[in-house]
């Protein structure tokens, strides 16, 4: 977990809409503790995780899950993008399950190491390169494709937290939990 914006913008708008949040830790290949919960982000602000991957797996605790995010922040994405445990969660999650699955910023990488098919997504301009021949790239600040939905970073994290928001409890929950945020009006057209 490097992208404390995505991370903490995406946690905390999700909770203001009822949805019960679970944030999980998810080791580097050279970790050395296997319970390790902190995760220092690439600004150094330091995240408490709910749990591991480890207990995840453990518990199965991801089967009832009706949404999984992977955030950015170029070493986390890296780190979860390059997890098969993860890969085999995300392709649960979407492929089995017909449920939801949110990236953004580097995250969007975790769609190739997943193995997802060609379609349309967007992430980090820093990690374009590595997408667009295996899918069809788009610079929208959010892309919905079937139940993946990809992000650019961490300035669109609210538009792509609102759109969680309304896929999963509707735009009159989405309008509830947006209206309260006070955006300003010149950030109407981009929210949506």
């Amino acid at each position: 977990m490097h992208g404390e914006i995505t991370s903490t913008i995406t946690y905390d708008t999700l909770a203001r809409a009822g949805v019960k949040c679970v944030s999980v830790f998810v080791p580097s290949s050279t970790a050395t503790d296997p319970n390790q919960k902190i995760a220092t982000c690439a600004r150094g602000v330091k995240i408490i995780a709910d749990t591991t991957l480890r207990e995840v797996l453990a518990t199965n605790a991801a089967e009832s899950a009706d949404l999984l995010v992977v955030p950015g922040g170029a070493k986390g994405a890296a780190t979860i993008s390059g997890d098969s445990n993860v890969q085999k969660l995300i392709k649960r999650q979407l492929i089995e399950k017909d449920k939801l699955v949110g990236m953004i910023c580097a995250g969007p990488l975790a769609a190739k190491t997943s193995g997802l098919p060609r379609q349309p997504l967007t992430s980090h301009p820093s990690v374009k390169n590595q997408l667009d021949k295996d899918y069809d790239y788009r610079e929208d600040a959010v892309v919905v494709s079937g139940k993946l939905v990809t992000s650019r970073g961490p300035g669109t994290t609210f538009p792509f937290v609102l759109k969680l928001v309304e896929l999963l409890l509707g735009s009159e929950k989405r309008n509830k939990v947006q209206d309260p945020m006070a955006f300003p009006a010149a950030a109407g057209p981009y929210l949506m």
